[in-house]
């Protein structure tokens, strides 16, 4: 007997997941799948990160293998044209004709293009599909200003996708007042606004688009005010509109404003056709996204196996980050007084804008907009969609408990069993939980594979990381800190295990104890390691680096790179300010004197890199790490040289803390500080480590931090003299670096260290654990191997072959890469 035939109209995300779903529940259909693009599905959440290196293949949900492996006949290039009710078929573009029992439109959207004047027009895209970044990529490489039309969330995705691309002017114009008018109220958009455009992108509101102009090829837009503004390329991303034209050719009911009309079983007007995702119309709404796509594919599969679920509606809470600000709103966003209480947390400094909406009764969370720090983001909707009642403080939500202590009955442990965790896969807290106690799971990656939590737009990972710690601690299991999928190792267990082995490059280390190719986390990892443990110069670890420790300097925006050297303690001869000056002069450099007492230089071309620091070196400077997970500065006030107050000579102290230190390889940056009294001018407590000068010695402070999470140093050791300091140093920064995860301040590390301070105070000062004399042998090692990357690069001519645009052409600059004019021109310009 043959199978009843399910065609799938549409390979997109949400009709891909139909068929993962029916075929977890039967195998009883045979499924035929007809796609409109030329490849199989892929992530279209994640489609900006093809413009990062990822592929085609990276992006993809499934291989075309397993179409085959489950039975489904594929069909790519081929959308079906037509449907005949009566007699059941449908009909591609490629003239198939196959009888259907059930029939599932999962055509999606099509980006919505204003009828404006030109749109035709070379240099104008819309930003939906694979085929649509080639051309826009294409395109970018001869652009130097770009144009996204449209100010949503898929507008502000477009403009990260230019920006990326290396295109400095990048425009977003937006006919609405305000950016993202549908997600967040009018100051979140203030503040994201004042956000975005401090990291270079330029924003025209309440700007109607009247004309695309240009003879052939885009070269400007006039907008309905008569002003213009001169782009190289558009991309239009002004909404979408839902692919309903089969259907309406088919004679199913549609929208007035468009979309497939279905009922709470997702059946069209005719009971053996569905329609899902972005189509499909539910009581007047549309749903773009793709977690309400994933629950609808679910109920149909549920329907045609003769399960009894409905869809009734979805929530439609986003957190995002766009071109690198956290943006997120959740339940009722936009509720006013005096139906809600609202608070509000708003730093125009940092650029954090926080509101919370809640019950007049003060007991419940009705919603909220988060911009600039969304960390609270899966807490807060958990309160909302579960109805958790509030702390007496609901303030605390936002700012956290002021008190110290948690808040009774907060922590993702105390949520409901049914509590929905990951929306896209509808995964709740009882299936992950059930995950880790019945099938052992114990990482994140176990966690995807067992209840597919986290593959969708991964929102919801630290709070399943959350949960599977939680249920392994409530279990009394022990929690295995892992670096990645590749490393079954924590950073503190493979950096034993490469010392003890001897191993000095990233193949060796791979080989013995990782699996796979590694990936973007376990590679600079093992690099810090490597670097830690041997001082080898990271150069050498080439295809395992970041751009920035790659090139040792920080790319800026527009392409371009630092140059910062070591200025020890900020003592800094006439002479040296003089060719500082010069080098600035002669290749056109941005200087910014900066809080850690040196002179930073922006707007360096790649292939200038190296010329500039051969003159730098002649001059007697050396590479300042400021790219680098290594010491950064060590800062000090003018001490007893100078300063009445002063009690002993920081300056000197601190050059030669700097000196000893520099270069030296860590799990995050250090930055350290040296007062010459308890005024504290050279702000020491807030520093990594910092020394002050008393009446009999110094004293010694660890594990500060500022930045946005500022903590003060806590004092270590009190009125010791200067080769106490250092001895306390050496064994501090090498017990750090040996036992901290990657990426990790030495305030966090302290903060998650068993025993505190009390503890590390009787590792360093007393000698608890006997490795004092091992500690500071194996600091005095990289200080006695110390290199001037810089130096090392400028000697070597296979490693200065990497420092040009252009391979064949190597002195040639990229055209694309532009130098930020000094502020004051910048103004001059605008006035």
């Amino acid at each position: 007997m043959s199978k009843p035939i399910v065609i799938v109209a549409g390979n997109g995300m949400v009709g891909y997941k139909f068929c993962e779903k029916l075929l977890a529940k039967t195998s009883q259909f045979q499924v035929i799948v007809f796609g409109e693009e030329p490849r199989h599905a892929y992530d279209r959440v994640h489609l900006s990160e093809y413009f990062n290196g990822k592929t085609a293949d990276d992006l993809s949900l499934s291989t075309l293998s397993w179409y085959h492996e489950n039975d489904i006949q594929l069909h790519l290039g081929d959308p079906i044209q037509e449907i005949n009710r009566a007699e059941k078929t449908i009909h591609s573009l490629k003239g198939i004709t196959i009888k259907y029992d059930y029939l599932v439109l999962a055509t999606g959207s099509s980006a919505f293009v204003p009828d404006v004047p030109g749109v035709e027009k070379e240099g104008v895209f819309v930003y939906r599909t694979i085929e649509d970044l080639e051309l826009i990529k294409a395109s970018a490489a001869n652009a130097k200003s770009g144009a996204v039309l449209g100010g949503g969330l898929l507008g502000l995705e477009a403009a990260k996708a230019l920006i990326d691309l290396g295109i400095r002017e990048t425009h977003v114009i937006e006919f609405a007042p305000r950016l993202m008018p549908r997600q967040i109220d009018s100051a979140g958009s203030s503040m994201l606004q004042m956000k975005l455009s401090q990291l270079g992108l330029q924003i025209h509101l309440n700007k109607s688009t009247a004309e695309i102009v240009g003879h052939g090829k885009i070269e400007s837009l006039r907008f309905n005010d008569e002003s213009k503004l001169a782009v190289d390329m558009l991309v239009i991303s002004a909404g979408i509109r839902p692919r309903d034209e089969l259907a309406r050719l088919a004679g199913l009911h549609v929208g007035t404003r468009g979309g497939i009309v279905v009922n709470s079983q997702m059946q069209t007007s005719d009971e053996s056709i569905y329609a899902i995702g972005e189509c499909a119309l539910y009581e007047g709404m549309i749903y773009g996204l793709v977690a309400p796509g994933y629950e609808m594919a679910d109920i149909v599969a549920s329907h045609l196996t003769n399960g009894a679920k409905s869809f009734y509606g979805y929530d439609m809470s986003t957190k995002l980050k766009l071109i690198g600000v956290d943006v997120a709103s959740f339940g009722d966003a936009f509720i006013t007084e005096p139906d809600c209480r609202t608070i509000l947390f708003e730093d125009t400094h940092k650029g954090i804008y926080k509101r919370i909406n809640i019950s007049n009764d003060g007991k419940q969370l009705l919603g909220g907009i988060l911009i600039g720090d969304a960390d609270a983001y899966n807490m807060l909707l958990q309160t909302v969609n579960n109805k958790i009642v509030l702390p007496p403080d609901p303030e605390d939500l936002i700012l956290g408990s002021r008190g110290g202590a948690a808040a009774e009955g907060a922590g993702v442990m105390n949520l409901p069993d049914d509590a929905l965790i990951c929306s896209c896969e509808a995964v709740t807290k009882a299936a992950i939980c059930s995950a880790v106690n019945e099938q052992g799971v114990t990482g994140i990656d176990g966690m995807k594979k067992c209840t597919k939590a986290g593959t969708g737009c991964g929102g919801c990972v630290p709070m399943v990381k959350d949960l599977i710690a939680g249920t392994m601690k409530a279990n009394g299991q022990y929690i295995k800190n892992v670096i990645c999928e590749h490393f079954d190792y924590s950073r503190q267990e493979l950096f034993d295990l490469v010392k003890i082995n001897q191993l000095k490059n990233y193949d060796l280390v791979l080989d013995h104890y990782g699996k796979g190719d590694g990936c973007e986390v376990c590679k600079p990892v093992v690099a810090s390691i490597l670097s830690s443990l041997w001082n080898d110069v990271i150069v050498k670890q080439e295809t395992i680096q970041d751009s920035n420790d790659r090139f040792l300097a920080n790319i800026q925006k527009g392409g371009t790179y630092s140059v910062v050297p070591r200025i020890p303690g900020g003592e800094i001869t006439p002479d040296k300010l003089i060719v500082i000056g010069q080098v600035a002069k002669k290749y056109g450099l941005y200087t910014k004197i900066t809080g850690g007492q040196r002179i930073d230089m922006f707007g360096a071309h790649l292939s200038d890199l190296p010329i500039i620091w051969e003159e730098l070196i002649d001059a007697g400077f050396e590479s300042g790490h400021a790219y680098g997970k290594a010491l950064r500065t060590v800062k000090s006030c003018v001490g007893s040289t100078w300063c009445r107050f002063g009690l002993h000579d920081s300056v000197s102290f601190a050059i030669e803390v700097e000196d000893r230190y520099k270069g030296i390889r860590a799990p995050h940056k250090i930055k350290g500080g040296v007062s010459g009294c308890v005024r504290e001018c050279a702000e020491a407590q807030s520093k990594d480590f910092g020394i002050i000068a008393t009446e009999k010695g110094w004293n010694l402070y660890v594990c500060g931090n500022g930045g946005s999470k500022p903590q003060h140093a806590q004092l270590l050791a009190t009125d010791i003299d200067k080769e106490t300091v250092i001895k306390y140093l050496d064994r501090f920064l090498m017990f750090y670096i040996k036992t901290a995860d990657q990426l990790t301040r030495t305030a966090t590390w302290l903060n998650k260290l068993d025993g505190g301070m009390s503890y590390l105070k009787n590792v360093i000062v007393n000698d608890s654990l006997g490795l004092a004399a091992q500690l500071e042998e194996e600091m005095q090692a990289l200080v006695n191997t110390y290199h001037c990357e810089w130096k090392e690069v400028i000697e070597s001519p296979a490693m200065r072959k990497r420092f040009a645009h252009f391979i064949n052409a190597p002195e040639e600059k990229d055209p694309h890469a532009e130098f930020v004019p000094m502020r004051d021109q910048v103004r001059a310009k605008e006035w």
